[in-house]
């Protein structure tokens, strides 16, 4: 893969009040004035209404442009274009793909009240978005719990985006490969966070693992973070988390799962180097095998390491291993 379509960099910023979908062009009041508009912004004068119509797609071709380049309020390439009067709570939004190959972006929103308190978060994927060309999507507010249906508003919190042939597969589905590899939500206490790398034999071969999976560290521009070292095994960063052990063959039939963990810590040391970052990971099982790039968000603070652990076969009822904790306690299933 070129690493010269990987650099530009998602940033996060920006807030959006909204209230509904409808005829109301973004950025205007519902007094009907008008409220100053940055540079680049989208009007659209009639938007399609809630709800699953207005999640269409356009196709066409913007020019290249900085994302800091567009109007107030976008995050990461993503901006909301319409609000309104419409009969629900939601707003479109767009995502414009600035790479040279395709994209899938994941979103994350918080919903808010009319004084700004965070109701609900979600998360909308938008999958496979072709290089300079621009999707829309609609994001439907009073579907989330707690949140009322007379209005609020909507902040963009997160934005990722990795290269499409590299997004974990979506549940229910099995890549070509045969093997679905993603990460869990994972668990934090202390400073110390652990994440399980999930790996599931969805095709019709057996899967044979033995030793750890293959990391590279990605900053937010998707550039390799050189400064982190990734060690084997968890124990050089705290034992109890999952990630011990000696790695040993696997054979994974088709429908068994195995698991991996990663383990790190978020110290920063006063007058030491900037923290470091690395929101992406692309993983291979083994080598040759086809990479994934998951986000377990790796807030490495200035501790310099990762500690990744050895591939162990998910022994639990129907697949679910049990999630890694930072604190050594067991827990639940991960979802």
């Amino acid at each position: 893969m070129p690493a010269a379509s990987l650099t530009r960099p998602l940033a996060v910023a920006g807030v959006l009040l909204l209230t509904a979908c409808g005829t109301q062009e973004a950025n205007s009041r519902s007094d009907g004035s008008s409220q100053p508009r940055g540079p680049g912004a989208t009007e659209i004068a009639s938007a399609r209404p809630c709800p699953a119509e207005s999640a269409g797609a356009s196709t066409a071709p913007r020019p290249s442009a900085s994302p800091r380049d567009r109007s107030d309020g976008l995050v990461g390439g993503v901006t909301v274009i319409t609000v309104g009067d419409g009969p629900r709570a939601c707003a479109q939004f767009q995502v414009t793909n600035h790479e040279a190959e395709p994209f899938t972006y994941t979103i994350s929103f918080t919903a808010q009240s009319a004084t700004g308190e965070a109701l609900a978060n979600t998360e909308q994927t938008v999958a496979s978005v072709p290089p300079g060309r621009t999707v829309r999507r609609t994001v439907v507010v009073d579907d989330l719990p707690g949140v009322p249906a007379d209005g609020g508003g909507v902040k963009i919190t997160k934005v990722r985006g990795v290269p499409a042939d590299e997004a974990p597969a979506s549940a229910g589905s099995c890549p070509a490969s045969g093997v679905r590899v993603h990460a869990d939500e994972g668990s934090a206490a202390m400073g110390l966070r652990a994440v399980s790398l999930r790996l599931e034999n969805c095709g019709t071969r057996v899967t044979r693992l033995n030793g750890y999976p293959l990391l590279q560290l990605l900053d937010d521009g998707h550039q390799p973070l050189g400064d982190v070292r990734v060690l084997h095994g968890g124990s050089a960063i705290a034992t109890g988390t999952g990630a011990d052990g000696e790695p040993r063959p696997l054979a994974v039939r088709p429908g068994e799962r195995a698991y991996a963990v990663l383990v790190w810590r978020n110290t920063v040391d006063n007058g030491a180097a900037e923290p470091a970052h690395a929101p992406y990971v692309r993983v291979r099982a083994k080598p040759g095998a086809d990479p994934v790039m998951v986000t377990p968000e790796l807030d490495v603070g200035t501790t310099g390491r990762v500690g990744i652990g050895p591939w162990k076969k998910d022994e639990t009822a129907g697949g679910g291993a049990t999630r890694p904790t930072a604190s050594g306690a067991p827990s639940g299933p991960a979802s």
